[in-house]
This record gives structure tokens, C-alpha cells and sequence, in this order.
């Protein structure tokens, strides 16, 4: 039994009966069941009766019996995989170039900090635009998962890239997913100047994930995100697809 299996929650309908299994966090305010695996059978009226107001995140037929009962999604995204041993990255990937004044740094610096370009790289029109005020997902979102406490620890391999300035500008933020490292953000600012710098800094974050000893690296992308190709170009795999919706 894995350190997943032993945290998963169960819920159970009015019989008794097992239906549904998740891990149990929180997602933009809403409680939230990740990897949610159905085990019994009909668990749509059972989630609908005991889950309102949660986030659920599963599979896509799952996602769509919820959204016809009144559910709205909050995220349709493909999970990818980049296996670091049958296909180790390149050798002078740790080393790739990040642009003229800028270098990268630990990801150790303060939320507050991080906040301006990771905020300005999501737009109202991009696909993970984060709804809400700054506050809101600052203290909601970012701070929680530079802390830890949302998609697990952060990995020594995530980087920030500053300016000359000492100004971060892009970041590539790394967590231990319950064992599992997982791509948790990739950002930049969305001047042309650092056009390409998302893609050259995961290029080093792997090189150094893959140095650490990581066997692989994961990551979930929004269906209308055009960084899918991206990541197909780094030798990110699909394995499958979800659907996260938050229950009426």
C-alpha cells in the first residue's frame, strides 16, 4: 500500500456502501477531492447530497454526470509525463541560457515576492487565469503552494529566474504530489522579451530534477492552453485526461 492509498478518504452513500475515493485538500476556497476514483456504484446522487460546494477532481465522465446535475467546471486538463530515465534530458539542458541580464535563483523567496509576475503571466484571457481579487489569490493560491501546503512540498530542483533587477520574472515550481513530483506552475512575465523563457527554464528544472534522482515529472494542462505543444516538445506524454468541477 502506497502513502496515497493510506491517505485516501472514502465516501459512502446511505447504505453504506463505498462509492467514491479522494484525497482530501483545498482548491481556490473550496474543499477539494483530488484523484477522486469511483469504487461503487451511482456515486453522482451521494456526491451531489454530501459534497456541495466542493471541488471534485476525476475523470471526465464523472466531471460530465456532475455538470449535468447543476455542477460548473473549474478545470478540464490533461495529465502528462516526462520520464527523466528512459529518456534523461539533455546534458547542457542544467546549463540552457536564460537571456541577457537574467539568471536564475532557488525558489525560496517570499510570496509577496513572486506575486507580480506570476499574477501578470495568467491574464483574464489565458485559460488559468486565477478569478479572484490579488488578495484573494495570493493568499488563496500562491502562498499556499510555495509553502507546501497545497500540491506538496517544494522540490530543490524549482527555480525562479530575476532580472538585473533582482525582479522575478518567471518561475518553475516543482512539488512532491504525495510521491509523485509534479510540475506545480510554470510562469513568466508576458512581455516579448521573455518570449521562450518558460520553456528554457523547465528545460534546467528538469536537467536538475533528473540530477537529483528523479525517475519522472508530471503535470496537468488546461485543455485551451497552448503550452500543451510546448510540452510535447520537452517529451511530456499524455496519460490522461480530467475533468475538476465544483458541485452545486
Amino acid at each position: 500500500m502506497t502513502e496515497n492509498d493510506e491517505r485516501r478518504q472514502t465516501l459512502t452513500n446511505g447504505e453504506g456502501v463505498p462509492v467514491l475515493t479522494y484525497l482530501e485538500g483545498v482548491r481556490e476556497g473550496h474543499p477539494w477531492a483530488d484523484l477522486a476514483e469511483v469504487v461503487g456504484p451511482d456515486p453522482v446522487e451521494t456526491i451531489v447530497s454530501h459534497m456541495s460546494g466542493w471541488a471534485v477532481s476525476g475523470s471526465v465522465e464523472l466531471g460530465e454526470q456532475l455538470l449535468r446535475r447543476g455542477a460548473r467546471v473549474m478545470r478540464h486538463a490533461h495529465e502528462m509525463r516526462r520520464d527523466l530515465v528512459a529518456c534523461p534530458p539533455p546534458a547542457d539542458w542544467s546549463s540552457r541560457a536564460l537571456g541577457d541580464g537574467l539568471r536564475a535563483v532557488p525558489c525560496g523567496l517570499d510570496a509577496d515576492t513572486v506575486f507580480p509576475a506570476w499574477r501578470a503571466a495568467f491574464p483574464p484571457d489565458h485559460p488559468d487565469h486565477h478569478r479572484g481579487s490579488d488578495e484573494e489569490v495570493l493568499n488563496g493560491l500562491l502562498a499556499p503552494m510555495l509553502a507546501g501546503s497545497v500540491l506538496g512540498p517544494v522540490l530543490p530542483c524549482s527555480a525562479l529566474v530575476v532580472d538585473e533587477a533582482d525582479r522575478v520574472v518567471a518561475g518553475a515550481i516543482l512539488t512532491d504530489r504525495d510521491g509523485l513530483p509534479w510540475v506545480a506552475d510554470v510562469f513568466r512575465r508576458p512581455e516579448a522579451r521573455y518570449a521562450g523563457l518558460g520553456a528554457d527554464l523547465l528545460r534546467r528544472v528538469l536537467g536538475d530534477a533528473a540530477s537529483d534522482g528523479l525517475a519522472e515529472v508530471s503535470l496537468a494542462v488546461s485543455e485551451a492552453n497552448p503550452a500543451r505543444r510546448v510540452y510535447e516538445k520537452l517529451g511530456f506524454e499524455l496519460t490522461d485526461t480530467s475533468l475538476t468541477v465544483v458541485v452545486p
